[in-house]
């Protein structure tokens, strides 16, 4: 039975840790037998990674990606085994993206490890040659920052919001010397803050058109199925339909800024008041409390929390 009230969404980039979900593998065996399904896939042992490091590996985003996509898949299947949950819609920020339609029931386990790490290679050899970087601007309105953006950039020079991650909180994207730049006058405009994000593949900008043309072939010989829950995608803020959807979607989510703080407000105004976080961390959990502060939230993060949400009653 569907929760009409419930909404699950997975973290992106930011939210590794080395050690993560340590005590949760204790208790759960879905952790380890997920993880070691990954480490086939990949070819290298991607727990060890998880739990020793070293952290600036785990920091690269073609490790990353595929280490967040595996840890939140566990917890899912966690959630699952001891809870039974049929959320109304999931959504995920960025390569939570992937996770979502991952526990939709859109591509099998083993394609998804696979595209999220040509997903994070792509990602890095598009910038190999660039100087790029991404900067957080908190405190000003949305419009300003977009128009400190075109301010901030000199000719043949990106720069453009990258993620809308909660009221008064825009992440930039582009060329380092004009994100560094855009810094400067946001603090001119009296930004709260504004500071360089430690990154090292600025997304969601038009820096990332070779990835998205690279990853788009490796898209169309992956199979996709229409999602069994609706999953909100990032470019659009509207629901995937159809396998071709998804195709296009993932392929645009890589240069087009997430849309998060709509993606929220399209649960709450579908009615969708509470929200379990399902994965490492609690960075969407802090970005939704800002965004609407009458949601129910959970994050999932350790053993507790996990157990608050499969004592979470439907209503």
């Amino acid at each position: 039975m569907t929760d009409n009230n419930l909404a699950i969404v997975f973290p992106g980039q930011g939210s590794q840790s080395v050690g993560m979900l340590s005590d949760v593998a204790a208790q759960f065996s879905e952790v380890k037998d997920t993880f070691d399904q990954a480490s086939n896939v990949l070819g290298y042992n991607l727990w060890s990674l998880v739990e020793n490091g070293p952290a600036d590996q785990l920091n690269q985003t073609a490790y990353t990606q595929p280490a967040l996509l595996t840890a939140s898949y566990a917890v899912w299947q966690i959630l699952q085994a001891n809870k039974d949950l049929m959320p109304a819609m999931l959504a995920g920020h960025s390569l939570g993206e992937y996770t979502a339609l991952l526990c939709a029931g859109s591509l099998e386990f083993s394609d998804a490890v696979k595209l999220v790490a040509a997903r994070g290679q792509y990602m890095q050899a598009a910038v190999n040659d660039v100087s790029g970087a991404m900067a957080a601007v908190i405190g000003l309105s949305d419009d300003t920052v977009q128009t400190l953006c075109k301010e901030a950039v000199e000719e043949g020079e990106v720069l453009s919001p990258a993620n809308y991650n909660s009221i008064g909180q825009v992440v930039i994207a582009g060329h380092k010397a004009a994100v560094e730049r855009a810094v400067m006058l946001a603090k001119e405009q009296g930004a709260k803050m504004a500071v360089l994000i430690p990154v090292s593949v600025p997304s969601h900008c038009s820096l990332m058109h070779p990835a998205a043309e690279r990853l788009k072939i490796l898209l169309a010989e992956t199979t996709f199925n229409s999602p069994a829950i609706p999953v909100m995608n990032n470019a659009d803020v509207l629901p995937y339909k159809k396998a071709d959807d998804i195709r296009d979607g993932l392929v645009r989510q890589l240069y087009m800024p997430v849309r998060w703080v709509e993606i929220i407000q399209s649960f709450t105004a579908a009615g969708l008041l509470e929200i379990i976080e399902c994965g490492p961390g609690k960075v969407l959990t802090g970005l939704n409390k800002r965004i609407n502060k009458s949601l129910k939230l959970y994050s999932t993060s350790d053993v507790k929390s996990i157990e608050l949400v499969m004592q979470r009653s439907y209503v």
